[in-house]
C-alpha cells in the first residue's frame, strides 16, 4: 500500500456511507446522526447544512463517475434553490458548498450564479456585512463567524462589485471576532441601534472550537481569491498567522474540544475536519506557512480516520465520522455523526487524493 491509499481508502469508505444514506433520507436532508446506531435526523429543506449534503452526492459523483450518482447530486442541489430568497448568511454555506463541486453542471452554475446576485443585493454597506438575516429567528443584524465561509467566495463570483463585498464582510468580521493574543472574543456580535455599536453575544461562547475553524476556513478561501486578497493583503496575511499561532492549531490537540474552557468536554471531530480543509487551503496560498500548514492537515485526517471514523463492526455503519458535537451548550447532538463533519472529511480526503483542486472549492 503506497503512503496515500489510506486515504483513497478512507474515502471510499465515507462515500459508502453516502450511497446507505441517500437510500434512506430520500428527498429530505441529513443533518446528524445516532453514534449507536447511524439513524439520522433529517430535515425537509437542509437547514443551513443542507449544502454540504449536496456537496457529499457532488463528491461522490466525481469518484464513481456514474450518471446515476451525478443525477442524484444535481437533484438535491436543485432542491437547495428556495434558499436562494431567505434573508440568511448561511446562503454561503448552503450554495456555496452546494453547488462548488458541480463541474459542468449548467442547472448548479445557474443556482450559484443567482445566489452570489442575491447575497450581493443583501449586503449592507453601513455595517459592512451581509447580516445574519432573520431567517432562523433573532435580531437579523448579527455578525457570526459561520456567516463568513463560503459568503467569501460566493460574493466573489458576483464580479467586481461582489469582491468589494466579499472583502468588506470578512474584513468587518475579523474586527470583531478575531481578538488579540490571549484574548478570547466572542464569535456572535449584535449591532444595538440605540448606541451604534457592536455588543458581543452570549450565544456561542467564546473559545467554541468550529467558530475559529470557520474563521481559518473564511481567511484561506480570500488568500486564494486574488480579487478579494488584493484588499488589504496584509491583513489577511497576519490573520492567518495569528490563529495558526494562537489556540493549538499548527500545535496540541489535533481533535480539539467543542469548547477550549472545556478541555474535558466533548470533542468536535466536525471543529478539526473544517481545520483540515482550511489547513490544506492554506498551504496553497502565498506564505511561510505552507509546509507546516501541508503536514498538520494531513495528520488531522489521519487521526480522524484512525480514531473517529466507523468501520462497520459493532453493528454500526462504516463511514460514520463520530464525536462531532453539533451544540454543547445545549446538549444537542454532542457525540454524533454530523453531516457537515462528514462533507469536509471527505473534501480533505479527496483533496489528499488529487480528485478535487481546493483551489477551486
Amino acid at each position: 500500500m503506497s503512503a496515500d491509499d489510506w486515504a483513497g481508502a478512507a474515502l471510499d469508505t465515507v462515500l459508502g456511507r453516502v450511497a446507505v444514506t441517500s437510500a434512506a433520507v430520500g428527498d429530505r436532508f441529513p443533518l446528524y446522526a445516532e453514534p449507536g446506531h447511524g439513524t439520522w435526523k433529517t430535515t425537509g429543506g437542509g437547514s443551513w447544512a443542507g449544502g454540504f449534503w449536496a456537496g457529499l452526492l457532488w463528491l461522490r459523483a466525481l469518484r464513481t463517475g456514474h450518471g446515476a450518482d451525478r443525477r442524484a447530486a444535481a437533484d438535491c442541489t436543485a432542491r437547495l434553490a428556495p434558499w436562494t430568497a431567505a434573508d440568511t448568511a448561511t446562503r454561503g454555506l448552503i450554495l456555496w458548498y452546494g453547488t462548488a463541486l458541480a463541474d459542468g453542471d449548467g442547472a448548479a452554475a445557474g443556482l450559484r450564479s443567482r445566489a452570489a446576485r442575491a447575497c450581493l443585493a443583501a449586503h449592507d454597506p453601513e455595517h459592512g456585512i451581509v447580516p445574519w438575516g432573520g431567517a432562523f429567528g433573532g435580531p437579523r443584524l448579527l455578525a457570526r463567524v459561520d456567516a463568513v465561509p463560503g459568503m467569501v467566495p460566493l460574493l466573489a463570483t458576483a464580479g467586481p462589485d461582489g469582491a468589494v463585498a466579499a472583502a468588506a464582510h470578512l474584513h468587518r468580521h475579523l474586527d470583531l471576532c478575531l481578538g488579540v493574543a490571549g484574548e478570547a472574543r466572542a464569535p456572535a456580535w449584535r449591532f444595538d441601534g440605540a448606541t451604534r455599536t457592536w455588543r458581543p453575544c452570549t450565544d456561542p461562547r467564546p473559545g467554541w472550537s468550529r467558530g475559529r475553524a470557520w474563521l481559518l476556513l473564511a481567511i484561506a478561501d480570500a488568500l486564494l481569491e486574488p480579487a478579494v486578497a488584493a484588499h488589504r493583503p496584509t491583513r489577511l496575511a497576519e490573520a492567518a498567522a495569528h490563529l495558526l499561532a494562537r489556540d493549538g492549531v499548527l500545535a496540541g490537540p489535533l481533535v480539539p474540544p467543542a469548547e477550549e474552557d472545556d478541555p474535558d468536554g466533548p470533542l468536535d471531530t466536525s471543529a478539526a475536519a473544517i481545520t483540515a480543509v482550511a489547513l490544506l487551503k492554506l498551504s496553497r496560498a502565498p506564505g511561510p506557512w505552507s509546509a507546516a500548514c501541508s503536514e498538520r492537515g494531513g495528520a488531522i485526517l489521519r487521526r480522524l480516520v484512525g480514531a473517529h471514523l466507523t468501520s462497520g463492526a459493532g453493528g454500526r455503519p462504516a463511514g460514520m465520522l463520530l464525536d462531532g458535537c453539533y451544540d454543547a451548550g445545549k446538549g444537542l447532538a454532542v457525540r454524533h455523526e454530523l453531516v457537515w463533519g462528514d462533507f469536509f472529511l471527505a473534501l480533505g480526503l479527496a483533496s489528499w487524493q488529487g480528485l478535487v483542486d481546493l483551489t477551486r472549492v
